[in-house]
């Protein structure tokens, strides 16, 4: 997750151009300061049942059902780590564990034992039984790298399993089959 991290003292910043500046004269809409329209320079929310600053070692520890928002993008989590750069107080990296889920702001969906978010490079690791979906198409591996601003992906196979991936055509050029489904499953003709 990037942007601004703000709860009560803490505020974790995704980089110094992202420090607020002197106000600057507001359109003529009604809107607050408007988010930017690529969203990582957003504010993020994090909401979990503790949070635990450690200032010196530039770490924020949420824990208990995390949710952090950012623009369109949701991440969830047991546990969420937030490491920043002691100079800067910028966002290096962000680790989470337990009940990975997340949701990107293109609409893919995944899971995984453990996600490690990379500011400087806008990656997304999803490490351990990964799995990545966007409406039917899914694929899976024991790590799935997202490259956020590349609108890009690599998957990679574990010792146990190799790369699994299932894409299906869009609606339009689906072909129409005689295929129901029932109650226990599909009901072939």
């Amino acid at each position: 997750m990037v942007g601004l991290i703000v709860l009560g003292a803490l505020v974790l910043a995704r980089s110094p151009e992202a420090q607020p500046t002197a106000p600057k004269s507001r359109p003529a809409a009604s809107s607050p300061a408007a988010p930017s329209t690529d969203g990582k320079n957003a504010p993020v929310t994090v909401n979990s049942d503790t949070l635990e600053s450690l200032q010196k070692e530039g770490l924020a520890v949420f824990k208990g059902n995390v949710v952090a928002r950012q623009d369109n993008s949701i991440q969830y989590a047991d546990r969420m780590e937030v490491y920043t750069d002691a100079k800067t107080k910028s966002i290096e990296r962000v680790v989470s564990t337990g009940n990975v889920r997340i949701i990107t702001r293109d609409c893919r969906m995944g899971t995984a034992h453990r996600a490690e978010y990379y500011d400087a490079e806008q990656r997304v690791v999803l490490i351990g039984n990964a799995r990545v979906w966007r409406e039917d198409n899914v694929v899976t591996g024991e790590r799935i790298t997202i490259y956020l601003a590349e609108d890009r992906s690599l998957v990679e196979g574990g010792k146990q399993e190799r790369v699994k991936a299932i894409f299906y055509p869009s609606a339009q050029d689906r072909p129409k089959t005689d295929i129901k489904a029932g109650p226990g499953g599909p009901v072939c003709p």
